[in-house]
């Protein structure tokens, strides 16, 4: 059946043959050297995740998305190679790097781990990254005069950039709001917890920020408890 505009003529793009697609050339390792390098060039990346994206760039050219030939595969390992001795890729400068911008988003040690992992980045560096990017403090945005555990300041970041608990909007930010009901009130504080639990973090340092009257109290509540930093970990 034809579409018509509402003016009652025929749409004349509905009539226009579609351009047959021209089947994707063969890929060849000089082909593959070239999605590398371009690759690169607009996302960082790890050695694992690398491969990973080669890997499918290959199986798309292959016939019926075919597995790697070991010749293929060799391809691959051979870049890669290439890669890091020309320090395009460097994994434990990637493991830092993410570590510190995913610390800054307000990610718990366990969202930070399952997202490196992803990247196919080995346990020991994940590690050694979140180490030593705690030790340092590189993550926090300005001077602090207390000692969070990394995983509470990085809680209270995700509170303030989601306005949960004391950051979320006042009634007096939204004058024609009606007050809210125990049941709102409880979907409400409901819905907070699970933000916290998608991000990674534990029940109870949710409940703390969540049931803290204001910021300076949130904050207070999460210092001086070393079984509590300890269940973080």
């Amino acid at each position: 059946m034809t579409m018509r505009p509402a003016s009652g003529r025929t749409d004349p793009r509905a009539q226009r043959p579609l351009k047959p697609q021209r089947p994707l050339k063969p890929m060849t390792a000089e082909r593959l050297e070239k999605a590398a390098y371009h690759y690169l060039e607009r996302f960082a990346s790890s050695s694992g995740n690398l491969k990973r994206v080669l890997e499918g760039k290959i199986r798309r050219r292959n016939d019926d998305f075919a597995p790697l030939s070991a010749e293929q595969a060799g391809w691959i390992d051979d870049l890669v190679e290439k890669c890091i001795r020309l320090e395009l890729i460097d994994d434990e400068a990637y493991a830092r790097a993410r570590v510190n911008g995913l610390r800054r988003q307000g990610k718990s040690s366990r969202a930070i781990r399952q997202w490196l992992k992803s990247r196919f980045i080995p346990d020991d560096l994940i590690e050694q990254a979140i180490e030593e990017a705690d030790a340092a403090g590189s993550f926090l945005m300005g001077d602090t005069d207390d000692d969070l555990h990394p995983d509470a300041e990085a809680a209270l970041t995700h509170a303030r950039k989601k306005r949960l608990g004391p950051w979320r909007r006042s009634d007096k930010e939204k004058p024609d709001r009606e007050p809210e009901d125990r049941k709102a009130m409880l979907n409400r504080r409901n819905r907070e917890v699970a933000s916290f639990a998608r991000a990674g973090f534990s029940f109870d340092l949710a409940q703390k920020i969540i049931d803290s009257p204001d910021q300076e109290t949130a904050r207070s509540r999460l210092l001086g408890e070393p079984s509590f930093h300890e269940d973080l970990e």
